[in-house]
């Protein structure tokens, strides 16, 4: 005899188990879209960094880039730890990048220090623009096997070396002969972001986070300093990766020369044996 209960039952069971398999598909889509959603904030953090420019408030316009910087290591690092890296991601990434650390430094620095030049400051912003899309481009097609460096300076240390730069100097610069360093701060970092030079790679980093508490510790006394001097924190962190290429491209050269030169083996000539002739 079939229990009254068991329909109920058996309804009431494959309901529950529809729930679960419709709730693990949203909560699927929900982590894929986890870091398109970063890229959107570091596009917002480029857009809001011209606007701000536009209207020649640049204290509050460079940090934008700062926050951009961060929004773009994160993005790719979720993408991986939640695998769901795309090629839509990635494309859409290198959009974003354009605009955050392309375009929105290049209009910074036309603002803050390159309007005495006229139409030379607006055609070397046009060459920073021109250099990040390359560096970007050369990135997405480029066969780097070693992952410790980067080939070039990359466009989010170009930006955050213009940003930290007028995030110290937020007055601008008014004199068309102080307007030349604006266009030597500006062309520097374009021609680096196309050069050969290698640069550290922050995937290489190890702070120690996986043996201990020092890396947390290195991490709060960052911040720390960060809330307490952010001016000359900034300042520090940019031009000190900006030297590092040079340094590092400086160390490796000395290092090849101070390596022994290894002799090559001594080619022994075997003596022919003689053919008697036959008389």
């Amino acid at each position: 005899m079939e229990s009254r209960h068991g329909s109920p039952i058996r309804l009431h069971a494959f309901n529950r188990g529809h729930d679960r398999r419709g709730f693990r598909r949203g909560f699927r889509r929900g982590v894929s879209l986890l870091p398109s959603l970063f890229t959107l904030a570091n596009l917002f953090c480029g857009w809001a960094c011209v606007v701000h420019a536009m209207r020649g408030e640049f204290a509050t316009a460079a940090p934008f880039i700062g926050v951009a910087v961060v929004l773009d290591m994160l993005d790719g690092r979720i993408a991986r730890m939640t695998g769901t890296t795309s090629e839509f991601g990635v494309q859409l990434d290198s959009l974003a990048d354009l605009i955050s650390f392309g375009m929105a430094p290049a209009v910074l620095a036309f603002q803050w220090g390159l309007l005495p030049l006229g139409r030379m400051g607006w055609a070397v912003g046009f060459v920073y623009l021109t250099a990040a899309a390359l560096r970007l481009a050369r990135f997405n097609i480029q066969t780097n096997n070693d992952k410790r460096y980067f080939i070039g300076l990359p466009s989010p240390a170009a930006a955050g070396l213009v940003a930290a730069t007028i995030f110290y100097f937020p007055d601008g610069l008014a004199a068309k002969p102080l307007a030349w360093l604006g266009l030597v701060m500006l062309i520097v970092p374009a021609l680096l972001m196309v050069s050969t030079i290698r640069f550290q790679s922050f995937k290489s980093f190890d702070l120690g986070m996986r043996r201990g508490y020092r890396g947390l510790l290195l991490v709060a006394v960052l911040i720390g300093l960060l809330i307490t001097y952010p001016h000359e924190v900034l300042m520090g962190i940019a031009y000190s990766y900006f030297a590092s290429g040079f340094i590092g491209t400086l160390m490796a050269k000395m290092n090849k020369r101070s390596e022994p030169a290894v002799a090559e083996p001594a080619q022994v000539e075997v003596p022919q044996k003689q053919s008697r002739e036959v008389s």
